[in-house]
């Protein structure tokens, strides 16, 4: 599947989902583009209300996606689908990543993951197929003493533990 059916991108200023969104538009190309938004994050109301000022107020804990309220770059008219994403839904990705593959990757990788394991569920409880691309966005070594942290995490009253079982009932039966 050479054209993908999605391109999963995180909301970080909204400037890479409007690049994507018009390119596929302008190649003509049958590819949808999600945005993931983590909590807190103004880019999903604001898609949802059709607002361009919407704001939350509040800052994203998922260091460098989401934001407390709109960017300009931001182009909703451009965006398919739209995903909020739990912050521990994030956290909980990023470690299954690290079990699974070694690999460090930040909190905006967790959260495009699992838009795309969202996406991809869909996909296969409908029969369809494709191929959904996203990005491996941060690294994580960084976010030794936060995201994988036990006792950050539980400081800032997150728990990643519903959300990977979730990731591992998706892995191990294409379920979401």
């Amino acid at each position: 599947f050479p054209v993908p059916s999605w391109i999963v991108v995180g909301a970080g200023t909204g400037g890479t989902s409007a690049t994507f969104g018009r390119y596929v538009r302008y190649r003509r190309h049958a590819t949808r583009v999600a945005v993931v938004d983590p909590e807190n994050s103004a880019f999903y109301g604001g898609w949802e209300t059709g607002a361009t000022d919407y704001g939350t107020g509040r800052p994203s804990r998922i260091e460098g996606i989401g934001r407390p309220r709109m960017e300009p770059s931001f182009i909703p008219s451009v965006i398919d689908h739209m995903i909020r994403i739990p912050d521990a839904a994030s956290i909980a990705a990023i470690r299954m990543l690290r079990e699974r593959t070694r690999h460090w990757a930040g909190g905006s990788t967790g959260t495009n993951l699992c838009g795309a394991f969202e996406l991809i569920a869909g996909m296969l409880e409908r029969g369809e197929r494709g191929s959904v691309v996203t990005l491996i966005c941060d690294g994580g070594e960084r976010y030794e003493k936060t995201y994988y942290d036990d006792a950050w995490v539980a400081e800032h009253d997150l728990d990643p533990a519903p959300h990977r079982e979730r990731i591992e009932r998706f892995l191990a039966t294409g379920r979401w």
